[in-house]
């Protein structure tokens, strides 16, 4: 074979070649010429003291060579006609940040052994855990990421979602301005030390989807550009950067790249599936949009089951519609509407983007039934329609929270809702969260109350800090509660240091609220085992409301075997008359105490019967969940 061909997995950057070397293959039609520079040490990847060799033209704008003197462990840059040099855009590994030297790494140096892993099977009894690695420890590295699995098995998680991985610029950060898409951020560890994480996730039983950022490159670092420039498009605009060109001349390379960078991780790193970010800013109006070419192309790949999740603010629906529907294909999307009428409901609150909610029960019995709220309706806030139909969609596809990396960041001061919230409420919540027909999903720490926060962070050269600092607070003055002078000056410095060690989750917080550990435990136990519960269909559902703060949800089961949650966000409710047929017991059954978010072990005060010779009482700021029983053993006293 030829020196520049070899048979590749990915179809750019630096591969072993057992036997033979390393293969470098690189796309740069910008350039009239490519070397590469090769040293074993930091100083030596220079023209100076590094070894050069030329890449050979394939003709069609990349460059390629099989380098026998090359092996794992060396650093290299590739070294430009004009005495430039710059790192691999698709590098394995950034061993010193972005703007250091690129490492090759031998893709098959880690012993998996996760055969007996099948991947995520269906979209329904799935309960994810989002995680960003920096601050789930307070080490922030796979390693010590690792010892805590066993804790998220227990709980009854099934996916994990981590936080983008892609190397970014500086010594901490969120992971949204990553510019080396193929390469897992340095101060994490290792990519073996990636794969060992995944690895024994799936030995517990649980999949690991990561979170990847396909609407631009960071600020810092990114260097493509510098190879080619038809990666970005001033066609379109997005809210962090240059758009990436899906769609214009010359994107094919571009394509490639994105659906060749889903398929490294699915296949080189054993990763379950992928959430999109902000896909409201991809861009494509070619005959196959890019994420539906992921998707398929992904899971066509792949024998093991994968799993893929898109963030999309305006809730476009076709995101999730199946191909054949003219849809994307992705399984499951986040619901925005949940998380701001939950936040509206417990805080009080409906200022900025929580403007058109009101937290009110009808809110919560049509998501039940409905998914979204904003389905197409005018939103006043945004001063024009939102959203799309979610009437056909599987409820499953709906990812619902109270909690995640954005929200709690954007609430000032970075605290956890129990912590702004009445306990009660908050555990009433949390019982509509994990039990609603959609998909639960949980924050790093919202199991236990942790009593860290979690700010917006991010660790750029001052000039480039400066800027993010003076956009943060213009996008926090939106609300009017941080909109005043006290408030701003109070925000969090995004890179100071001390504002990312605040977010570290801190061990004692799980061993000291063991009682909202168990509540979380529980009712993901019930989420998944419970024969109606599970079913996760909304057609199978109804609701009605009981007062201004109470409501009623009724799961319709096989055979009479229903369920009813009675939420209540206000003081006690005593129901009489109680004229509501979702309350009625099935036949010649009365109901029972299946969970109370009231129990003792949660650190409650007790349940009393609901059903009483007076009727219904419905206990204040509070979620009961009922099941049939025999009226003989019921809590209800029969009368004459």
């Amino acid at each position: 074979m030829p020196e520049n061909e070899c048979i590749r997995k990915i179809f750019v950057g630096a591969e072993v070649v057992p036997n033979e070397g390393v293969h470098f293959r690189v796309y740069a039609p910008k350039r009239n010429g490519v070397s590469v520079v090769i040293g074993e040490n930091f100083e030596k990847v220079n023209k100076e003291n590094g070894k050069t060799y030329k890449l050979e033209s394939e003709g069609s704008g990349y460059f390629s060579g099989l380098i026998k003197d090359a092996a794992a462990g060396n650093l290299y840059k590739y070294l430009f006609e004009d005495n430039s040099l710059y790192p691999d855009p698709a590098s394995f590994f950034q061993p010193y940040g972005p703007h250091g030297p690129s490492e090759i790494i031998d893709l098959n140096n880690f012993d998996w052994s996760d055969s007996d892993w099948k991947g995520i099977s269906g979209k329904k009894k799935q309960i994810i855990y989002e995680l960003h690695v920096g601050t789930f420890s307070q080490e922030g590295i796979w390693q010590s990421a690792k010892t805590n699995l066993e804790h998220l098995r227990d709980l009854g998680i099934s996916i994990i979602e981590v936080m983008p991985v892609a190397e970014f610029a500086g010594k901490f950060g969120w992971g949204y301005d990553g510019v080396n898409l193929f390469a897992p951020y340095h101060y994490y560890g290792r990519p073996e030390d990636f794969k060992d994480f995944i690895n024994s996730a799936h030995l517990m039983n649980i999949g690991v989807i990561l979170d990847v950022v396909y609407n631009h490159l960071g600020p810092d670092g990114n260097y493509m550009e510098q190879f080619t420039e038809d990666f970005f498009t001033e066609k379109y605009k997005t809210d962090w950067g240059k758009a990436i060109n899906f769609d214009g001349e010359n994107s094919d390379f571009v394509r490639n790249f994105i659906v060749q960078n889903a398929l490294y991780w699915s296949e080189e790193f054993h990763i379950d599936g992928l959430r999109f970010d902000a896909t409201q800013d991809i861009f494509d109006n070619s005959g196959k949009h890019i994420l539906s070419d992921v998707v398929q192309t992904v899971k066509e790949k792949s024998s093991k089951g994968k799993y893929f999740v898109a963030e999309n603010e305006p809730q476009n629906s076709k995101f999730v519609l199946p191909p054949e529907d003219k849809g994307f294909g992705i399984d499951s999307m986040w619901n925005d509407d949940f998380h701001h009428s939950c936040i509206v409901a417990l805080t009080g609150r409906n200022e900025a983007y929580y403007s058109d909610y009101l937290g009110k029960p009808q809110e919560f019995i049509s998501m039940y039934k409905y998914g979204f709220l904003y389905q197409g309706q005018y939103y006043k806030w945004q001063k024009k329609r939102r959203g799309t139909p979610s009437f056909y969609m599987e409820s499953s596809a709906l990812v619902n929270f109270i909690q995640n990396h954005d929200q709690i960041a954007n609430s000032g001061r970075g605290l956890r809702i129990d912590k702004v919230a009445s306990l009660g409420s908050y555990k009433a919540i949390t019982a509509l969260m994990i039990l609603s027909p959609g998909t639960p999903m949980l924050f790093q720490g919202e199991e236990y109350a942790s009593a860290s926060p979690f700010f917006y962070f991010a660790d750029h050269k001052e000039e480039l800090s400066e800027l993010i600092y003076n956009g943060r607070t213009e996008f926090m003055s939106q609300f009017r509660s941080i909109a005043t002078p006290e408030m701003i000056a109070w925000l969090p410095v995004p890179n100071d240091i001390q504002t990312f060690i605040q977010c570290k989750l801190n061990i004692e917080d799980k061993n000291n609220n063991k009682a909202i550990f168990d509540l979380h435990k529980d009712l993901i136990k019930i989420k998944k085992d419970d024969p109606v519960i599970n079913l996760q269909q909304n057609d199978l559902i109804d609701g009605a409301v009981l007062n201004e703060s109470a409501f009623v949800i009724r799961y319709f089961g096989n055979n009479n075997d229903d369920r009813i949650l009675l939420v209540n966000l206000g003081i006690d409710l005593h129901l009489n008359p109680a004229p509501e047929p979702l309350l009625s017991p099935v036949t010649d059954k009365g109901w029972q105490i299946l969970w109370s978010s009231e129990d003792i072990k949660y650190g409650g005060s007790g349940t009393a019967p609901l059903e009483t010779e007076n009727n219904w009482i419905i206990p204040g700021h509070a979620a009961v969940l009922l099941q049939p029983a025999s009226l003989l053993n019921s809590n209800l006293k029969l009368l004459p």
